[in-house]
């Protein structure tokens, strides 16, 4: 009796010291996250990928994003379908779908037709159609009055971690500097005489991840050149982060030059 009295006191003891294997220091303890800077989705950051046979480049990084362009939106035909982030999508939040801003993060939208505005989480790819810079979802296009005309006029700016307001963002290049609309842009790595320094170049791009760096000839009055280069691309905003990405990797000769 007396031993089974014991064993009872020393389970007793043993339960109170622990909390299921939890370390009585870690209680209460609680992870630190943040809204503001949601974690880049699994399946939704490819470095690149191609629709309808362009290819689109995916940014690594959101800071400082604006861009103007033609806002529309998907509602019922795509609700309860997967979005390229695998999440749901769920036509009655406010959510958006963007070609290449990193998934997920958060977009101030302003209607420049109607002065509305509002904040959407961009968790989708798209809209593929020229011009268009954003695909609303239901919920986030009624409230920005783009629901009945289908489209409109918008701004878009990110939203930086512990911003609680849009800020103005200032453009990496003047606007005078803006290229002919739909004229194809590349950012190029360096122009070589010998092929063999281009491919080293090519290889070194490869090995950081820049997988959609290619080689190109061009024959000049002085001879054959190698040129590498990223593209192409169509927004110039895209092609500014781009070369801001490369130099930050180490590339500092990256510049965008205009298809020729």
């Amino acid at each position: 009796m007396k031993l089974k009295l014991l064993t009872t006191l020393v389970i007793t003891l043993l339960l109170g010291a622990c909390t299921f294997g939890v370390p009585i220091g870690d209680r209460g303890k609680v992870s630190p996250t943040s809204k503001s800077t949601p974690a880049k989705s699994k399946y939704g950051n490819p470095s690149s990928y191609v629709v309808h046979g362009k290819r689109y480049y995916v940014l690594d990084s959101s800071d400082g994003f604006v861009q103007r362009g033609i806002a529309s939106w998907y509602g019922i035909k795509f609700h309860g379908r997967k979005t390229s982030s695998g999440e749901v999508y769920n036509m009655h939040e406010m959510t958006a779908a963007h070609k290449t801003l990193p998934i997920p993060v958060y977009v101030h939208v302003r209607n420049l037709d109607n002065g509305r505005t509002a904040v959407v989480r961009v968790n989708d790819r798209g809209p593929f159609i020229s011009g268009r810079i954003i695909d609303l979802s239901y919920a986030a296009a009624k409230k920005l009055g783009v629901k009945g005309p289908g489209t409109a006029n918008v701004e878009i700016s990110v939203v930086s971690k512990g911003q609680t307001k849009p800020t103005s963002v200032v453009r990496a290049i003047p606007l005078n500097e803006q290229p002919q609309k739909d004229a194809p842009l590349f950012i190029q790595m360096g122009s070589f005489s010998s092929q063999t320094n281009a491919s080293n170049l090519v290889r070194d791009l490869h090995a950081v991840n820049e997988t959609s760096a290619r080689i190109s000839q061009l024959e000049t009055s002085n001879g054959l050149f190698y040129r590498v280069r990223v593209g192409p691309l169509f927004d110039i905003n895209e092609a500014n982060a781009i070369v801001s990405r490369l130099k930050r990797k180490g590339f500092q000769t990256a510049r965008i030059v205009v298809q020729d």
